[in-house]
Formats: structure tokens, sequence, C-alpha cells
């Protein structure tokens, strides 16, 4: 199969793009300077310069590979492109990333149309913000939550546009946990070794992880099961941030979390570090290992922090 990733050269990218090598398929993958075009060509993939944001751009490259598929990874969350991980300005932070889920994906579904590309599967969010009513632990049935008032909501926005227009042009969504692995840990670990990552409240917020290569294996399996609709790309275990966050500060031989009250730590960290803390809902897996057979190598983040930080 001819697959054409966008976003090649990002944490998820650079984990997925091997294993559909590995696979067979002959993989297409875009990075956003000549400088990233070595990194794809080291993995074996055909690597080419496009700017999501530019609809000319996105056409010529989706065009020129004929892909079978289209797998939406563009993101903008990285430090080179975004700065410093910034929960308290949270719009600015996801700003890039923001026009590329919605400019992007747009851009994107119009080259796939006019190409005649078949498939398309595209990047969503689903951590810690499924929708705060009811029970901690939520399903794809469930909507991302709005936050509305908080600096994420610009980015629900956009994640609300990913799923809408993607399903509405029959592709697949993953909503993809909070990413651990290979360079996706520094924005977690810094903090908590510096014992800047505190227990907020009660710690009562759930929160489901994935590691990034189970988070390709899925990705791979909705690809050429040529999967529609919503998956929750999570780790068997939604937990609470009281349980995670001193288990993630014992694997990297940090103190314990400090424990600082809502009222404290909304003026330090914002409204949605709070909200994450005391009220987030994850989500279940149980649909992408019924409907792909989906089968993970770290089905709980005690193993995979447990790996990836001895």
């Amino acid at each position: 199969m001819r697959v054409f990733v966008a976003g090649g050269t990002g944490v998820l990218g650079r984990r997925l793009v091997p294993q559909l090598l590995e696979r067979g398929h002959q993989v297409t993958a875009t990075a956003t300077s000549e400088a990233k075009l070595g990194l794809l060509e080291d993995m074996g993939a055909d690597g080419v310069v496009m700017d999501g944001l530019d609809a000319a751009s996105v056409n010529e490259a989706v065009a020129a590979a004929r892909p079978d598929v289209i797998v939406h990874q563009m993101t903008a969350i990285s430090a080179a492109h975004a700065g410093k991980a910034d929960m308290k300005h949270m719009d600015r932070w996801f700003a890039g990333t923001n026009r590329l889920r919605t400019e992007g994906t747009d851009n994107l579904l119009a080259a796939a149309e006019a190409n005649g590309v078949p498939h398309f599967v595209a990047q969503s969010y689903g951590a810690w913000n499924g929708i705060r009513e009811g029970g901690r632990v939520k399903t794809e049935e469930d909507p991302v939550d709005p936050m509305a008032g908080t600096p994420a909501e610009p980015g629900m926005k956009a994640i609300r546009h990913v799923e809408e227009a993607v399903l509405k042009a029959g592709g697949a969504v993953l909503r993809y946990g909070w990413f651990y692995g290979p360079g996706a840990m520094d924005d977690l670990v810094g903090p908590v070794r510096k014992r800047q990552f505190p227990v907020v409240g009660g710690g009562t917020g759930y929160c489901s992880w994935v590691h990034l290569d189970d988070a390709a294996s899925a990705t791979v399996l909705a690809v050429e099961q040529k999967a529609r609709g919503v998956f929750a790309i999570v780790d068997d275990e939604p937990a609470p941030a009281a349980e995670w966050l001193p288990y993630v500060a014992e694997c990297a031989g940090a103190k314990r979390p400090l424990k600082v009250p809502a009222w404290l730590a909304r003026p330090l960290a914002g409204d949605v570090a709070v909200i994450m803390m005391t009220e987030g809902r994850g989500f279940s897996n149980a649909k992408a290992k019924r409907e792909l057979g989906w089968e993970l190598r770290y089905p709980s983040w005690r193993q995979g922090f447990k790996a990836e930080l001895a």
C-alpha cells in the first residue's frame, strides 16, 4: 500500500514510518524543512518538504505520491515550533497545532478528494479531556469536553473540527492518549524531577496514556484495515493523577510530588492544569482492541514508564 504520512518527523511519525515500512508499505512522509529529509531517508521513506497550511504545497505533494491512504499527523507542539510547554496559556502554546488541525486538515482532505485518495486517517486527542460529566472513563460515543472559557477552548474546537471533517469524509479518527516514549518525555519528567509538577487537590482527575510504539501500531492497523470512525488509542489503565504522578516520580528517581490545593494552583498553573488534575476524564480502549485487533506492548503506563525511565 502507498501511504502518505503528513508529519513524518514528529514524535509519533518517527515511530510510525518504520512500522509501516516493516509491514511492506511504500511510504512518502513529509517534513517542514529540507534539513529533516535526511531523517526520513535514513528510515527508508521517500521524504518531501510540505507546508501543511499551504493548499498548493499539500496538493502538489499528495499528487506526486499517489497514495492509497493519507495519515494526518501534523502538529506544531515541539519546542522548536511552539516554545516551552505552557498549559496556563494553552491557546498560545497550541496556536500552530490548532491551525494544522483546522486549515491543515481541510487542505489534506481537499488534496485527497482532488487526487482520488480513498482513505484518510487523522490524529485526534483523548487523554484527560473527555466530557466532564458522568463517570471518569469515556468511550468514543462521548465527545471531548469543550473547555469553554479556558485557554484550552480553541484546541478543543480544533479537535472537533478534525473529527467532524474526517468522519464526514469516511475516514478514521484516532484519539491518542497522552504520549510517552522516545522524544516525548522531557516536558513531563523534567518538571517532575524539579518538583514543579505537583498533585493538585486530591489528584482525582483521570488521564489515559499511550506509548508511542503502541500508538504507531494502532495507526498501522487503522491504515491496513481501512478503518472508519473514532477510536480511542489509549492503554488499559486510565488512572487518577494521584496514582500516576507519584509513580512517574518514583521511576524517574525523583522525590514524591508536592501536593497543593486547587485554589493555589489555579493562579500559578492556570485553569486547564487544575481541570486536568482534578476533573479529567480518561478513555476506554475496548473498541480499538475489539475492532482493530490491537495488542499493546505496554498495556499499562506502569510498565511503560518503568521501562522508559529505568
